[in-house]
């Protein structure tokens, strides 16, 4: 096919679009993320007001459609969203793509940017508004309500056990779910997040999270958003995080940022204090793990035992950092002042065990198959070598 050329219009009234979005951005999006991103662009030039209201009106969108293609883009990092006390968006910023570039003119994809406030805070539907909540309404109607189900359950959602199970919800209980306007947006929300239709095994672990653990819709979105951020879309694993917030009584959005700022904080510093800069591979989260919640060391006793690992081997740093700290833990330490005691006793009880191998070692006899040097090891040596090995 023969190939077309491109003229530009002899006209002033234009809207400029950057390269690196058709490059790298454009591909991705759908199409009504694609007409809200180049319609603020127009608006941007032109110094001109708009909302939400405007953009869902002139493409036929609802607003929650408009909101989403926003948050998408602010995921993306080319736009900046603003809300108000009361979750209202207040403002728009469109961010300049000129800052993905690096100092060589070569594109740097950002990494995901999270949304924190959830888009079910953004506008709350009318069964919110009348006092209703979906929760209510699942209750109300559900034909297990009086049996085994959902309002004869225990206040804090566990059976006799004190274990939370998930139950197998009916179809009627999951229509009475569904029915409820609040549940269907969170529903279509969490569909585009995992970006499929949802199973009924999926709409039965959302129920499970809003009818046994008590979540929130605020806080399902953001569970969602911050597994699919991490690139788990399976509900089993949002399953298991959920259970792990409950367990720390995480009740909101903000309650679950909070924590996980923490964590993140406290598994990059050991990174860092190992001397690695990527993200941690399942098997030395498996080390962080157990070491901040089996052990229930404090951060600064970890990275005491990082630093003396780093100042040891460059290999297996992980494994050798493990061993420093398992000693530690059954040694009873509890804090970094516990830290020299517990060396010195190891030290002595090295150095007992020392001397005694060096006497079990001196052999007396004329027998000539015995009748060589002993040898002796230091065991701390070797197990340094085995780890560097």
């Amino acid at each position: 096919m023969n190939r077309v050329n491109i003229y530009r219009a002899a006209t002033n009234d234009q809207t400029t679009i950057s390269n690196l979005f058709i490059d790298e951005y454009m591909a991705d999006a759908n199409d009504a993320q694609l007409k809200i991103y180049l319609f603020l662009i127009r608006m941007m030039n032109a110094n001109l007001p708009t909302s939400v209201t405007d953009i869902a009106d002139k493409f036929n969108y609802t607003e929650k459609d408009v909101l989403r293609s926003l948050m998408y883009w602010e995921s993306r990092q080319l736009l900046a969203l603003d809300f108000d006390a009361a979750h209202n968006l207040s403002g728009i910023r469109v961010l300049s793509l000129e800052t993905m570039l690096s100092h060589e003119g070569r594109y740097e994809a950002p990494r995901t940017a999270p949304r924190i406030t959830p888009v079910l805070s953004f506008i709350r539907p009318a069964s919110m508004q009348t006092g209703m909540t979906a929760r209510a309404a699942v209750t109300q109607r559900s034909p297990r309500n009086n049996a085994a189900g959902i309002g004869s359950q225990p206040a804090d959602g566990t059976n006799i056990n004190n274990q939370i199970t998930k139950p197998d919800y009916s179809l009627d209980e999951l229509s009475a779910f569904k029915s409820n306007e609040d549940i269907e947006q969170l529903l279509l929300v969490t569909e585009q997040y995992v970006a499929r239709q949802l199973t009924r095994s999926d709409m039965e672990t959302i129920l499970f999270l809003y009818d046994r653990l008590e979540f929130s819709t605020d806080l399902i979105d953001y569970l969602v958003q911050h597994c699919v951020e991490r690139g788990k879309r399976d509900f089993r694993y949002m399953e298991k995080v959920a259970l792990a917030w409950h367990e720390q009584g995480i009740v909101s959005p903000a309650d679950a940022q909070s924590a996980s700022r923490k964590y993140d904080k406290v598994v990059y510093t050991i990174m860092k204090s190992l001397g690695k800069n990527a993200d941690p591979a399942p098997k030395e989260l498996e080390y962080i793990n157990k070491w901040t919640k089996e052990y229930g060391f404090w951060l600064d006793v970890i990275q005491e035992a990082c630093d003396k690992t780093v100042m040891t081997t460059d290999r297996n740093r992980f494994a050798y950092a493990d061993g420093i700290l398992t000693k530690w833990y059954q040694a009873g330490v509890h804090h970094k002042a516990d830290i020299p005691a517990a060396d010195a006793s190891y030290r002595r009880i090295c150095a007992i065990t020392d001397k005694q191998h060096k006497n079990d070692n001196i052999v007396t006899t004329k027998n000539k198959f015995n009748n060589f040097a002993q040898n002796t090891y230091d065991f701390d040596a070797l197990e340094q070598n085995i780890l560097s090995n």
